[in-house]
């Protein structure tokens, strides 16, 4: 019976798209472009599984023919599961045509397809354990409350939630806030919208994994091993839902429903519960997923599930802003005896006797101390800080050092949310992340102006000046040793970043400060002591010990790299890079293209294109991925010529980073404001404008000896 109503659904699905396909062909015509947007892989799914990119409604018509031959229908459990991967690319199908001619069929709070860029995004906390799982909730839960009640366990324990169906209208019937900054995504309402999050997955087996496209066997192991899904399905279970449900299974992701009627379970892949209190735990069980257990007492959630949460003006129930008055955050190492550990002090007016919708300063000091503690590791623990705070429900944090801005939400204050509660979240945070060198820590919060000015340019301003000028005389050379960072090989298992102080790992997440502390807190952990006592060619950033350092932490999958050229053995890419870099032949210099960049690069790709021939670990000569900071790095690219041969960034990015490599540009060449020499998306999206433009500017790349 199961088996057979597989096949029913997958068979109407395909009815459905056959017409749906024959339907646009005669409207569009077969030569119409076909694909998703913001994406390289143009029908993901379909790509990953079969190697061939569709790019036409002809050639999709062809692809559902390749489709067709994976439904067979002998009554075996694996042909109704491949039945159920045929469903879930019929779905590709029906969805990619309601982007035809640059539709864009969803709106408010439906997200529909999610770009590449969303997904490497999703990388770092993925790795991390910051999201220990992707949730998918299909259908109307039995209640409105049921189903809310659902999201919001999984959300504090910081689960990626993806909605389709009913569901997501009760959620808004409960106005409960969905979106991609709390971690609850509503994807659509039709069934096949949930192919929105089986892309997700397959692509991480891409961006991360390195997998071939076409090699099935090895796309389905990955899946199942390192992408932490599962699905919930309400009932009623019609033949439909049933069949997607069999390509989830396929895929390793196991399906909880309440559904009894004419369905029997699968041990470990179909599972039956009928109480739908206990879908959470049945579905971490199933899927063995770990949550760690971190109580912070404070009257709201906290969870990195709310870690991109914004908070509107009109939402503020008070604002801490430091482009206007003075505020600061600041860790001080200290003797242990001159610490109460857990001792909170509030320091001025609590956020109660505050107006609605004010401005007011803020400074919080974290006193830690610990026979292990070193003053290094004090920016370590601060940048944790807006992690820290983002985190918790309610409360929105930007910036850092006294350019912060915090503000507390009208719910978060009407449930109890004051002052000392952020001293709670950072001494339980402090305390349980680096419970190794932290063994006492106090938390003094100010809010009386006058003090918050006298501590800002009595305390923290020199303390960061002093950090800085340490930080400036921070290289390469000054060094003994390099670390390794694998934190991304949960996903990308041959991929091995090369930590200095010059360079940051690619993510932008792991400086050589970070990973130094990161070993110290746990020696046998992912970031391992590489010494640099064999030098090959230091202009290469080529050494013995970092070739054997990353042949081990590859299990044998690199032989060698070189820390400092993009076009001799680079340093590979996981798939969470902030930039990625490629050489521009006519301009004899390299672009630079940044994850939030959507437009077109002069090399006639965008950034999710030059993505695509960079991640899961492979060494493409002539192309990096990076972090931001690198780029103002005296290291960048210094075996081709370094920084001059920046010829292109997005505009924004550029931006961003023109104070830093302006300076450099101004130490090492004697150039002045350097960026202006640099091409955008303003100037140029194409290699002959941009080079009219780099000969007008006298741009140095152009009489630099060629890169190829």
């Amino acid at each position: 019976m199961l088996i057979s109503r597989i096949f029913n659904g997958n068979d109407a699905v395909y009815g459905l798209t056959e017409g749906a396909i024959n339907d646009a062909i005669a409207q569009n015509g077969a030569e119409c472009p076909v694909s998703f947007p913001n994406t390289a892989y143009c029908l993901p799914c379909y790509y990953a599984v079969t190697g061939v990119k569709v790019k036409t409604l002809g050639e999709l018509k062809e692809a559902l023919g390749v489709v067709k031959t994976l439904m067979t229908r002998n009554h075996e459990l694996d042909d109704a599961l491949m039945s159920g991967v045929a469903t879930a690319l019929c779905a590709e199908f029906i969805e990619v045509l309601k982007y035809l001619n640059g539709a864009a069929p969803y709106e408010e709070p439906c997200y529909g397809h999610l770009a590449d860029a969303i997904i490497r995004e999703l990388g770092v906390p993925l790795v991390t354990g910051d999201i220990p799982g992707v949730a998918v909730i299909l259908g109307s839960a039995p209640t409105a409350q049921e189903g809310v009640d659902l999201i919001k366990s999984y959300q504090a324990q910081g689960i990626l939630v993806t909605l389709v169906g009913g569901i997501i209208d009760q959620c808004a019937e409960l106005n409960y806030n969905t979106g991609y900054g709390v971690r609850v995504v509503p994807l659509g309402k039709d069934v096949t919208s949930v192919i929105h999050v089986v892309s997700v997955a397959i692509r991480a087996a891409l961006i991360f994994g390195n997998v071939t496209p076409g090699d099935a066997g090895a796309l389905l192991a990955y899946t199942a091993q390192r992408v932490p899904a599962f699905v919930n399905a309400f009932k009623p279970i019609d033949d439909v839902i049933l069949a997607a449900g069999a390509g989830a299974i396929k895929l390793g992701f196991p399906v909880i429903s309440n559904e009894t009627e004419n369905i029997a379970e699968v041990p470990g892949a179909l599972i039956q519960q009928l109480d739908v209190s206990k879908f959470n735990q049945t579905s971490l069980d199933a899927r063995n997923i770990k949550i760690k257990i971190t109580h912070i007492d404070i009257p709201v959630a906290f969870a990195s599930a709310f870690e991109g949460e914004i908070i509107r003006r009109s939402e503020m129930q008070v604002e801490f802003d430091g482009s206007r008055v003075d505020c600061f955050e600041l860790v001080q190492s200290k003797d242990v005896s001159e610490i109460e550990d857990h001792k909170i002090e509030l320091i001025g007016p609590d956020v109660d006797t505050f107006e609605e919708g004010s401005k007011h300063s803020i400074a919080y000091v974290v006193e830690v101390g610990g026979k292990n503690m070193q003053s290094d590791f004090e920016p370590v623990f601060e940048r944790k800080f807006h992690s820290y705070l983002n985190c918790i429900e309610g409360v929105m944090h930007t910036g850092q050092r006294d350019m912060i801005r915090v503000r507390i939400s009208k719910t978060a204050f009407e449930a109890g949310f004051r002052a000392k509660d952020i001293g709670e979240v950072l001494y339980a945070k402090i305390k349980n992340d680096f419970e190794a060198v932290v063994d006492k820590c106090q938390v003094k919060i100010y809010t009386e102006p006058a003090e918050c000015t006298r501590l800002r340019h009595e305390l923290a301003i020199p303390m960061f000046e002093k950090r800085d000028d340490r930080l400036s005389n921070l290289t390469d050379e000054s060094v003994d040793v390099y670390y390794s960072c694998i934190l991304c090989q949960a996903f990308s298992p041959s991929h091995v970043c090369v930590v200095t102080p010059e360079r940051l790992g690619l993510c932008g997440a792991v400086s050589w400060l970070d990973a130094k502390a990161t070993n110290e807190l746990d020696p046998a952990g992912p970031c391992q002591v590489i010494t640099k006592e064999k030098p090959i060619d230091t202009e290469l950033g080529a050494y013995e010990d970092v070739n054997e350092a990353v042949k081990k932490f590859s299990q044998g999958a690199l032989e060698k790299v070189t820390l400092y050229s993009i076009m001799q053995d680079p340093m590979t890419s996981c798939g969470c890079f902030e930039c990625i870099c490629g050489i521009e032949p006519f301009s004899n210099g390299v672009i630079i293209a940044n994850r939030e960049y959507a437009g077109m690069t002069p090399l006639g790709m965008t950034f999710p294109e030059l993505a695509s021939m960079t991640g899961g670990g492979v060494q493409t000569p002539g192309f990096m991925g990076h972090g931001k900071h690198f780029i103002s790095s005296k290291k960048f690219m210094k075996a081709e010529g370094g920084i001059e041969r920046i010829v292109w960034m997005p505009k924004e990015l550029k931006e961003s980073v023109a104070e830093r490599l302006n300076a450099t540009a101004k130490e090492l060449y004697g150039i002045d404001n350097f960026t202006d020499m640099i091409g955008d998306e303003s100037i140029a999206e194409d290699p002959e404008t941009l080079v009219a433009f780099l000969t007008e500017k006298g741009h140095p790349a152009l009489g630099l000896e060629p890169m190829m």
